[in-house]
């Protein structure tokens, strides 16, 4: 093993502290996070983001950023202002931050970070102010809880020990062997109520397992050991299945993943291979790719050509060929053949990783109806205590009945207010709908539906109408390049390297089609500079002292080239073209995108659901006719750019219309966020539409839509039932408890009983759609 060299310490960059570099990674893993401001004299940051993000969790990280730089040696900004081609502070080349689409301005003593975006989007940007974090030597490592998967089976066993022993005891009534036995019964059914109490009363706050102590421990007072031990039995099991279907939650989701890659082999520029831990992984190493071995990180392939196997992220059962250009996710594997891949991005902002954290973000979600019955479960607990109380004393001294000691022919007031307390309990209704909600969750992650919370479960149920983007989500999104052309004859390789210069800058799925047919044809890239996006148009940049523009031909057809354009024919229907003139060269693309196979019946599943379909595009008016007559759809909104598609979802919101809209681009992120719920298409969607999306068919299949909105029906059918099942039985029973005509016996059986119900209810929808990607038996059926 050779040393380390001055000149190896020299190239490694000094990530503490440059402050660019650091808010680069933070911007890359925040996709709601759009810039920061540092204002070194006023000491304070700034932060804009777009859409809904974690505020504790984006303070937190941007202050630990700031922190570390601080820790290092001061907040210093990365000087790329003064034409340097590399960073002073942490040597990374100007062209590295390019690629990462950041830009740097200074301003004195401010410095601002910020995403390269289309001039319309800080519109709509928030900015927040956040404290300046202080500087606090300490070592302290923080460790991810992961909940034990198997605890509900030690629960499951203390139930079991709990009715055992109460049936053992009341069998053998002999006093000491039955008290024992009861004792035993006790200890097992409270073990896990009582940490639950305890820990609630450290909090200053009691809940139901208050209630269900405080009657257990009342029955023995009064000899009813019997219905106290049955009572612990019953909810000792009930929360045994409760923690059961949480486990099923979890082991559904971790099963979408295997087990992933620790090291990776990296090759330097000198062609030797090192092992190195994922985590060192930095974008722009090259690694080797073994077959059978997985992609421990997102890539773009470099060398040699290959197939992947993408079900556990896509649902693509067949494996994808891959070649020179093509992107790779982390978490796939590779089938064939040896490749060397150029990393994108550090293994933390994985696509599989995007999706462990919207899962793990959905999970911590609740359902409105569950902060209702949050909200209303706190006071009525109270409430239940409250007239229990006042129920003793009219018992007693109302009608006269004994206080503790109870007769043959007629019970105590304690023992009556021990009944009401039983049966007036919530447990029921606090488990009827968080339980069916992780059971809709672990459903729909199984069959590759991603549930943004319990509020995504039921307001997709409650929509209307189905807005559709096209690209992507109606077709397949893997656009390719057909033909270049240029006007005239002759010139298509300046083309098509001018146009992969500009597209290798943007995101757009048109652009990654070029982007990868550019890398394909090992076509070398122009430097160009003053890159802007136009919103809606296309690119704008300039190519030495020329002006280049790149986009729609409307846009283009507007410049000096307008008469010779109006000369070229459109394209065929189902094909797309995208202009680029540059000074007097004039030329375009023309790609093809099909059509998804199962669009079409998709379609007309969700009209037979009752729902009207509406496509927005930004295609022209032809290319979208001829897909209306492929697919047979409602309504049609065409040539629209981001801000009309935003309109659009607007006006049917106004005509009264809950709109379901399905995107999976960056320009589909605000018609996500204004929609009545935002569905977003494939875990290879932009970040923005996972972001602002509620649903995320990670499988990348339209038919899971559709999946997902009989999943969602019947969750919220399950949910109903449960509510009707837990008041019914609460009102009926509390009303036999008032006039004192049920026993406590009946009353335990009775209230745990709805409980068990209720929770067995909801577990039902754990296996929905067994069979994968079957749509329709999801739906079918109560």
């Amino acid at each position: 093993m050779s040393g380390t060299t001055d000149s190896d310490v020299a190239r490694k960059p000094d990530v503490g502290k440059c402050l660019a570099r650091s808010v680069a990674d933070a911007l890359a893993e925040d996709p709601t996070l759009e810039a920061v401001t540092l204002d070194r004299a006023r000491q304070t940051i700034s932060v804009a983001t777009l859409g809904r993000t974690n505020i504790p969790r984006l303070t937190e990280r941007i202050s630990a950023t700031v922190q570390r730089a601080q820790q290092a040696g001061g907040v210093r900004p990365c000087s790329l202002l003064a034409g340097q081609i590399n960073c002073q502070t942490c040597g990374q080349p100007l062209a590295e931050f390019e690629r990462r689409r950041i830009t740097i301005s200074q301003d004195a003593d401010k410095t601002t970070i910020a995403r390269v975006t289309c001039p319309t989007a800080p519109k709509f940007w928030r900015w927040r102010d956040i404290p300046w974090p202080r500087v606090v030597q300490r070592d302290v490592e923080f460790l991810e809880h992961a909940e034990d998967l198997n605890e509900w089976k030690t629960q499951l066993v203390a139930a079991i020990l709990c009715g055992v022993s109460g049936l053992g005891a009341y069998w053998f009534r002999a006093e000491p062997l039955s008290i024992v036995g009861f004792l035993l019964a006790y200890l097992a059914g409270s073990w896990y109520t009582a940490q639950e109490v305890w820990e609630r009363l450290r909090q200053r706050a009691i809940d139901v397992h208050f209630l269900m102590l405080a009657v257990a421990a009342g029955s023995a007072s009064i000899g009813a050991w019997g219905e106290g031990a049955m009572l612990l039995f019953l909810f000792s099991l009930s929360g045994a299945l409760e923690h059961f279907a949480l486990s099923r939650t979890q082991r559904e989701i971790r099963s979408l993943f295997r087990e992933a890659p620790k090291s990776a082999t990296v090759i330097d520029e000198g062609g030797h291979e090192e092992e190195m831990q994922v985590e060192r992984l930095l974008p722009g190493m090259r690694l080797l790719i073994k077959p059978g071995a997985q992609f421990p990180v997102d890539a773009e392939i470099a060398k040699g050509q290959t197939a992947c196997d993408e079900s556990n992220l896509t649902g693509e059962a067949t494996p994808v060929e891959k070649g020179i250009g093509d992107n790779v996710l982390a978490g796939t594997i590779n089938q064939w053949g040896a490749v060397e891949v150029l990393v994108l991005r550090p293994v933390s902002e994985s696509s599989l990783q995007k999706i462990v954290r919207l899962i793990r973000e959905a999970q911590q979600q609740k359902a409105p109806a569950q902060q209702f019955t949050d909200r209303f479960g706190t006071y009525y607990t109270y409430s239940v205590l409250g007239l229990s109380l006042i129920m003793f004393f009219v018992w007693w001294l109302g009608y006269g009945q004994k206080p503790f000691t109870s007769m043959r022919v007629e019970h105590s007031a304690f023992y009556h207010t021990m009944t009401l307390l039983v049966v007036a309990s919530p447990c029921a209704l606090v488990l009827s709908i968080p339980s069916a909600v992780l059971a809709a969750i672990a459903c729909g992650a199984r069959h590759g539906i991603l549930f943004r919370g319990g509020a995504a479960v039921e307001k997709l149920a409650a929509v209307t109408t189905v807005a559709l983007d096209k690209t992507g989500t109606l077709t397949t999104g893997e656009l390719r390049v057909e033909t270049v052309e240029s006007f005239p004859p002759g010139r298509e390789a300046e083309v098509a390297r001018l146009a992969y210069s500009l597209e290798k800058l943007s995101t757009h799925p048109l652009a990654r089609a070029i982007t990868r047919y550019g890398k394909q044809q090992q076509i070398q890239p122009l430097e160009l500079s003053n890159f802007e996006s136009i919103t809606g148009q296309g690119l704008r940049a300039r190519c030495g002292a020329s002006r280049c523009l790149l986009g729609r031909r409307e846009w283009l057809a507007q410049g000096p080239h307008g008469q010779v354009m109006a000369q070229v024919p459109a394209t065929d229907a189902g094909l797309s073209e995208i202009w680029l003139a540059e000074g007097d060269l004039l030329g375009r693309l023309v790609l093809r995108d099909d059509i998804r196979p199962q669009a079409r019946q998709v379609l007309e599943e969700l009209r037979g659901e009752g729902l009207r379909t509406v496509v927005l595009t930004g295609d022209r008016k032809a290319t979208a006719e001829h897909l209306r007559t492929e697919l047979q759809f409602d309504d049609l909104r065409a040539e629209l750019n981001p801000e009309e598609k935003l309109s659009e979802i607007r006006s049917l919101t106004a005509q009264g219309q809950r709109v379901a809209m399905v995107g999976d681009g960056v320009n589909d992120a605000p018609s996500l966020a204004a929609a009545h719920i935002g569905v977003a298409m494939g875990a290879r969607g932009s970040d923005a539409a996972l972001e602002q999306a509620d649903v995320v068919l990670m499988h990348d299949r339209l038919e899971n839509f559709l999946a997902a909105f009989r999943l969602s029906q019947r969750a919220r059918s399950v949910i109903r039932q449960n509510l009707v099942l837990s008041l019914g039985t609460v009102v009926v029973l509390v009303v036999f408890a008032l006039l004192g005509n049920i026993s406590l016996t009946k009353g335990v059986i009775g209230h745990e009983g709805s409980t068990v119900v209720v929770v067995m209810n909801s577990l039902r929808l754990l296996f929905v759609g067994a069979r994968k990607h079957s749509a329709a038996p999801m739906g079918k059926g109560v």
